[in-house]
């Protein structure tokens, strides 16, 4: 009978590594990689700076926050320092924002100030404009649709060329149900159509237009992403807060009796927001 020697650590190794499957061979045969690039559109605040006193900027952000409420906590944030030229205590004011539960992830800045950014990890970023919503108009009379054309008199055939399909707009996401506390709805590139109650404490948010057939008792930001002619429409308001394009207005007492819980439109004029009720005869 012949004996069998003990195997090498090496053949142990091998045979271990054969056994569960974990060699570099059989993890390449079974397909896809560890990780992979794709690129990928973020939505982030953007924090405009007009001083560089560190105790304002605390200051200004303490309040901004307290308004908004918990509107954009957890949001990623771009600190915009383009029209900065006094040095930035950048280390205070990272902390000041990370300590109201926003994450600066980039900067605008040029120079020296880019430079100080940088040692506090935030990345150089291009904010470049949104692309502006096309203006909606009243189609042509010709291109209106037609449900039952006419059948088409006998003639001889002719060949017709196919015009390119019109780019369609994204659909308006529609809500179907009461929003309560805490939550929060967000239509990208569209309009948002609530068709109940937003309650004190949800959040509603559209690149486009909201509307809301309801009350509306929470917060309201239409034009998320910049667009200025963006507006907010209810048939009861009663908010907390209102935006528009980053223009915002903290409701903290009741609104006059002919705005308050009635229909109205709220809109962007000159950087200021308007509230006007849909009753009313003004433009």
């Amino acid at each position: 009978m012949m004996s069998k020697s003990a195997p090498t650590p090496d053949e142990r190794n091998a045979e271990s590594a054969k056994s569960s499957g974990n060699s570099p061979a059989g993890a390449a045969a079974k397909g896809a990689p560890a990780l992979d690039f794709k690129s990928a559109a973020l939505y982030a605040l953007r924090v405009v700076l007009h001083s560089a006193d560190t105790s304002a900027l605390i200051a200004a952000l303490d309040q901004r926050m307290h308004d908004a409420g918990s509107f954009f906590e957890n949001e990623p944030v771009v600190i915009d320092a383009s029209g900065i030229t006094e040095a930035i205590d950048w280390p205070a004011l990272v902390k000041a924002l990370r300590d109201h539960r926003l994450h600066p992830i980039g900067v605008v800045a040029e120079g020296a100030a880019l430079e100080a950014a940088g040692a506090c990890g935030l990345a150089q970023v291009d904010l470049s404009s949104p692309p502006a919503r096309p203006a909606s108009t009243p189609a042509p009379e010709a291109e209106v649709p037609v449900v039952s054309p006419a059948a088409p008199a006998a003639t001889s055939p002719k060949v017709e060329q196919v015009a390119p399909a019109p780019t369609v707009a994204p659909a308006a996401m529609i809500i179907n149900r009461q929003l309560r506390s805490g939550q929060r709805v967000y239509a990208r590139d569209t309009d948002l159509i609530v068709i109940g109650v937003v309650g004190q404490g949800a959040e509603v948010i559209a690149d486009g237009n909201i509307h809301v057939y309801g009350p509306l008792r929470g917060k309201a930001m239409a034009g998320a992403r910049g667009d200025t002619s963006a507006r907010i429409f209810t048939t009861q308001l009663d908010p907390e807060l209102v935006a528009i394009a980053g223009v915002y207005r903290v409701i903290e007492t009741k609104l006059e009796d002919g705005l308050h819980n009635q229909a109205a439109i709220v809109q962007l004029e000159d950087e200021t927001l308007r509230i006007t009720a849909l009753n009313s005869k003004a433009g």
